[in-house]
């Protein structure tokens, strides 16, 4: 456990960042799950909508550090992918 005074607010500070940082990464995983599931319905329009949705969250997610922006730029560029193939 913390001793000083500074470790014990570090901590806090800690505590709270982690609660908001799983939030954010709740909810970008959500709006994922929202393009998978229009890409597994094979509705592009439906599809490109929730990416559409999706790339802001999870843009902003990157530029707040909850995940590396490379992996933010990978799973985007998948995704668009996946959605521009359904009308193939």
């Amino acid at each position: 456990m913390a001793n000083t005074t500074s470790a014990k607010k570090a901590t806090r500070k800690i505590a709270r960042r982690t609660a908001v940082n799983k939030t954010r990464r709740t909810r970008v995983r959500g709006y994922i799950r929202k393009v998978e599931e229009a890409i597994a319905s094979g509705d592009q329009e439906v599809a490109a909508a929730a990416l559409k949705a999706a790339q802001p969250e999870m843009m902003r997610a990157a530029g707040k550090g909850v995940f590396h922006s490379n992996t933010v730029a990978r799973k985007m560029s998948r995704l668009s992918r996946r959605v521009k193939a359904i009308s193939a």
